[in-house]
This record gives C-alpha cells, structure tokens and sequence, in this order.
C-alpha cells in the first residue's frame, strides 16, 4: 500500500462578495503590486548605481525597501490567485509558512527603524565620531540582527503552532496573520509568553527607542538652525513611516484578541490596507522627502523622457 500524505487545508472567509467583486479586487492588487514593486526597485537601484548614496542612511534605506518588497511579495501573488480562485483555501503549512515570513518582515522593519534612529543619532548629535561609530561591520550586524532577531521568534512560534491540534478549518481573514490562534482547539500558553516576548523586544522596546531618540534628536537640533533643517531633511520620512506602520501593526495584533466583536467588513478593509499601503508609500516618502534620492530620481526620470526625443 501506497503511503499517503495528508494534507490539511484551511478556508480563507475574510473576503466580501468575492463572486461578486472577484476581478475589481484582482485588478487593484495587481496594479499596487506592480507599482510596489516598480518603486521599490527604482529607488534601490538608484541606491545601488550612485556612489553619494553609499553612505549609512542610504544603506539602511534600501534595507526596509527591500524589506518591504519580501513582505508585499509573501501576500500579493497568493491574494492574486484567491481573488480567481471558486473557494480561497492554503494549507495548514503553507499557512504557517506565510505566518512566519509576515511577521518577520513586519517585525524586522521596526528594528530596521529603530537602526535608522540610532544612524541619524550619532549623524547629528555626534557628526565628529559618526565614521567612527557607524562602520561597514557596524552595518553589517544591525541588519544581520534586523533580520536573524524576529526570524528566531517567529520559528519557535511557527513550529509550536504546527504541533497544535485544529478545531477550526475555517480563517475568518484574507491571509495567515494572528488569526491562525483561533484555529487551535486550545490557546497554547507557550505560544501566548513567546509572542508577547517578542512583541515587547522587536516591536514595543525599539519603537520607543525610535521615539525618545528622534524626541532627542529634535530637542538638540532646536538650538541649532542648521541641524533644524538637516533634521526634518532627513528624520521626518522616518517619522512618517513609523506612524503609519505602527498604525496598521496596532490594528492587526489586536484582532486576533477581539475578531469575533470587529465587523467583517471593516476587518476586510483594515487588513487590505496592510497588506495594499504600507509597501507601496515607503519608496514614495523617501523618493520625494529625501534630497538626494529625489535629485538622482529627477535626472532618471529627465534621461527618461529625452531618449524618445533623440530616437525621434
């Protein structure tokens, strides 16, 4: 006899009038996804082709860009396929699988500001040992860390939730985020303590470290008219970005503890905008706040448009 694999698979119910609305839904994912992608890409290749941009802030820049693209690419192609899909379903490891790469890269963003704090930091509080402090190794660990840190955690929880037993088949939710608990016939206390650890080391703990320093950066650079303009240059499109991020974070842990009082609809329109807004407004807040990004975009965009002018 032939050895079977079974296979569980999970029904993804978050959706409203999908038979209805399938191709209007299909059409807007795509056209974020492509234009995600496209910016993203734009910005760091920019990044990568100019010399000027090789500096700390860039670096770090390109590292949530990037960060952003493996965090929109984890949902768009499987909502893509939903959307046409007669019955969305995943299986429970493909499930799980989509659960740990999200909120790795969710979670990594908020050290990867948090990184990006401390850089402007030292930038300008401290310009005379900036080349000192904020070296190639240096680099190097904070976005090894960046990424190695939430990783660690999102594996101990992954596995821990593959060994518990279902009782529901059925995710009221678009895709496997932090409703995957209500899936489990009994709310694992392991799981509970882990995710409340890591939410406090890589979410709570460096947000407030990203605020008290930008809190301090602003305090210093008040006295200064110089460091007042190089400061809003450079500190307000992070500011923007944790704000929004935060936001959208907030919204989606706390679902999973009160999903069965939050209407469906508007839990559907919250989680788009996780999944639609955020990858796609990072490279435009950096694209059109920071001066030197927007200056190589300008001249990209100038080159652009006089190549048809000399073919004609």
């Amino acid at each position: 006899m032939d050895d079977q694999i079974n296979i569980t698979y999970i029904s993804l119910s978050g959706y409203i009038d999908l038979n209805k609305y399938r191709y209007f839904y299909f059409s807007i994912v795509l056209i974020v996804y492509i234009l995600t992608v496209c910016s993203n890409t734009t910005i760091l290749y920019l990044i990568w082709i100019h010399k000027n941009l090789h500096e700390p802030m860039y670096i770090f820049i390109a590292a949530l860009l990037f960060n952003g693209l493996l965090y929109s690419t984890n949902i768009y192609p499987k909502l893509l396929i939903d959307f046409l899909s007669e019955k969305p379903i995943i299986s429970y490891s493909a499930c799980l699988f989509q659960f740990f790469m999200f909120y790795c890269f969710g979670c990594s963003e908020f050290l990867l500001l948090a990184v990006m704090a401390f850089d402007r930091h030292v930038a300008i509080c401290k310009p005379l040992r900036y080349r000192n402090i904020m070296k190639k190794i240096t680099l190097n660990i904070f976005l090894i860390l960046a990424w190695f840190v939430p990783a660690c955690y999102l594996a101990v929880q992954s596995i821990l939730s593959a060994k518990a037993k279902l009782c529901k088949f059925n995710l009221e939710g678009i895709f496997c985020n932090n409703t995957i608990y209500a899936l489990h016939c009994v709310r694992s206390t392991t799981i509970t303590v882990v995710g409340i650890v890591a939410l406090l080391n890589i979410v709570i703990l460096p947000m407030l470290f990203t605020a008290f320093t930008y809190a301090n950066i602003f305090r210093i650079s008040y006295r200064s008219k110089q460091f007042r303009k190089t400061t809003i240059e450079t500190c307000v499109p992070h500011l923007l970005v944790l704000t929004c991020y935060f936001c959208l974070m907030t919204y989606d842990v706390i679902i999973a503890r009160v999903q069965s009082d939050f209407p469906k609809i508007a839990r559907f329109i919250m989680t788009m905008q996780i999944s639609l807004y955020h990858p796609l407004l990072n490279p435009f807040i950096y694209g059109f706040k920071m001066k030197e990004i927007n200056k190589h975009l300008r001249r990209l965009f100038s080159s652009a448009k006089r190549v048809p002018a000399v073919i004609q």
